[in-house]
């Protein structure tokens, strides 16, 4: 279990450095055609993370599986970077001015929560709060590798705008 905890903390904590290392104005620049924003990606994660963090806290049932049976797919899914996935429209990030100290605190929060779940509650039930396409209902276990790749997957698009932006 603490494997998964450190992993986690690693991963949310990569994240703020990341979008820490952007002054103000950056983060809502555009860095190339087609791309988000840094303030857009942090936000579309602060949706999914806050969501998941919710699936994960929320209705369980016993499960009748490997409680990681999907964490290889996932992992093989999200951290193939030759891949684009659209992001689904509850978790689409509005084009607007972002402030990063509020989304720096979101993370955080996200981040402190997601620990204190993995610390306390059964890993090795399904949640039932929500259904993921292409994957089904997840063990807390899957639902917390999921938000780990994916937050991995986006990290690498943020160390991308970074080095698109040359900043300075």
């Amino acid at each position: 279990m603490e494997k998964i905890i450190r992993e986690a903390d690693e991963t949310l904590s990569a994240l703020e450095h990341e979008f820490s290392r952007f002054n103000a104005p950056q983060i809502n620049e555009v860095p190339f055609e087609g791309s988000w924003t840094a303030g857009q990606l942090v936000k579309h994660l602060v949706l999914s993370n806050s969501g998941f963090l919710e699936v994960i806290n929320g209705p369980v049932t016993e499960t009748d599986k490997p409680a990681d049976l999907m964490v290889k797919e996932i992992r093989k899914d999200f951290l193939n970077f030759g891949v684009k996935y659209n992001s689904p429209k509850e978790i689409y990030p509005e084009d607007r001015t972002y402030s990063q100290p509020e989304l720096l605190k979101s993370l955080k929060q996200i981040r402190a929560g997601i620990s204190e779940a993995a610390r306390g509650l059964d890993l090795t039930k399904t949640c039932t709060a929500y259904e993921l396409p292409g994957y089904g209902f997840l063990t807390r276990l899957e639902t917390i590798y999921f938000v780990i790749y994916h937050t991995q997957r986006h990290v690498h698009q943020l160390k991308n705008i970074y080095s698109e932006l040359d900043i300075t």
